[in-house]
């Protein structure tokens, strides 16, 4: 058994988890070790995105500006897992600040599997914004 089946396994005596977010995590780590570990894994197959890209092109008084955010796909997932360890109590109160700050997300409803299925189905989002010459892009690579 691996140290992190033990920690999860840990957590769920000592009552930190629930069955069913420790099912979850475990279900994550058959996931990420049924993935083949030959030599040529190394180098990801054509078409499996890696990055999330955010990119804003807009003008600001003339002159053009541009962002260019690329955000590791694997920090997403695992910010994801670490979510399902966050207890329930600490939810409520993220999830209260977060509504406080005008951001309406409900953190205990946020699973891995929903982050692989947008992940999936992320092919390319175009959002125009007030700027008519502005555009923002967001989409897997």
């Amino acid at each position: 058994m691996n140290e992190q089946r033990k920690d999860i396994l840990q957590m769920l005596a000592e009552g930190k988890l629930t069955a069913e977010e420790a099912d979850q995590l475990l279900a994550a780590l058959d996931r990420e070790a049924a993935a083949p570990t030959t030599p040529s894994s190394d180098a990801r197959p054509k078409g499996k995105p890696k990055y999330l890209r955010v990119v804003v092109d807009a003008t600001d008084d003339g002159t053009p500006s541009r962002v260019n955010i690329r955000v590791p796909l694997q920090l997403l997932r695992a910010g994801v897992r670490l979510a399902a360890l966050i207890p329930p109590q600490a939810l409520g109160e993220a999830n209260k600040e977060l509504s406080r700050s005008g951001i309406p997300f409900d953190l205990s409803q946020l699973k891995p599997d929903q982050l692989e299925t947008l992940i999936e189905h992320l092919d390319e989002l175009t959002v125009d914004v007030d700027q008519p010459d502005a555009k923002v892009r967001i989409f897997c690579e």
